[in-house]
């Protein structure tokens, strides 16, 4: 892959990776999705993003089946833990679960998947003490805003933080306004998931924009590739596009190659307007 994003961590990530959200849940599917990840793999998507939560298990082993043949080392594995699990014991039995599911010794990235009910310091704790392990290389957050992100930093080890997964799209961009600003500052990177709009404040219809359509044009490129391109534009942006498809996941990868202008940033930029006031953080 051409664009990398250097976490806090010192590991050093393709800019463009795989989501698995809604995979694993339909025998149906399964080989065409097994298909897919494999394709994105081949295509320079090393990293591949999982949860315990989704599907219950289910996407943690289609990715456990998919990586089987690779060399681990060349993949940067991430998966994260529901908040009633991310605390004491608790977040090292939910770690080795996924762990086993997808057939591993180690998680490249642990995310705390929202902002739960409990301390953020019992989450830092449990955290610290699986890095220590050797059951992950680093940990990081998601969906959490920018109130959230400045009581962490707060916290002793909490600034060991290296990502914040959030939905991030040209039609979603209300964390242009202060968390990704507060991000840049503090070298978080930003992990975004649903880049291609498949949910959010615009959801599906921004694909068909006529805007991002000339741009595409412009560059021989797909809409969806513009899409990726601009998510990914800054050099701190993982983008973590979901397919159950190959052609699509190629096509994905596709993007990589793609540098915007400074012209195309602007239609881009007027077409979705930054937000000029805070927005609360979009989860769907």
């Amino acid at each position: 892959m051409k664009h990398m994003v250097k976490l806090s961590s010192g590991a050093s990530v393709p800019a463009l990776g795989q989501g698995t959200w809604y995979l694993g849940d339909s025998a149906e599917t399964h080989a065409r999705e097994i298909e897919a990840l494999r394709a994105g793999i081949e295509a320079g998507m090393t990293l591949i993003d999982t949860a315990e939560n989704y599907g219950d298990g289910r996407s943690e082993r289609l990715v456990g089946e998919a990586i089987r043949s690779y060399d681990r080392t060349k993949l940067f594995l991430v998966s994260k833990v529901m908040p009633s699990n991310a605390y004491g014991t608790r977040l090292m039995q939910s770690l080795d679960r996924s762990l086993s599911r997808l057939g591993t010794d180690y998680l490249d990235l642990y995310l705390y998947h929202w902002r739960g009910s409990h301390p953020l310091a019992d989450m830092v704790a449990a955290m610290e003490k699986a890095r220590a392990s050797g059951k992950i290389r680093a940990w990081g957050v998601s969906n959490l805003d920018t109130t959230d992100m400045e009581e962490l930093w707060r916290i002793p080890g909490g600034t060991n933080c290296a990502v914040n997964q959030v939905l991030y799209h040209m039609g979603s961009r209300g964390i242009d306004y202060s968390l990704l600003p507060w991000m840049r500052e503090h070298n978080v990177a930003l992990m975004a998931y649903c880049p291609l709009a498949q949910a959010g404040r615009l959801s599906c219809d921004l694909l068909g924009n006529s805007v991002l359509g000339e741009v595409a044009a412009r560059h021989g490129a797909t809409p969806a590739q513009i899409a990726l391109a601009w998510a990914i534009r800054d050099g701190n942006t993982i983008a973590i596009p979901r397919t159950g498809r190959k052609e699509h996941a190629v096509s994905n990868a596709g993007a990589d190659v793609l540098d915007l202008t400074a012209e195309d940033c602007a239609a881009l930029d007027r077409a979705f307007p930054p937000p000029t006031r805070k927005e609360p953080l979009h989860i769907e």
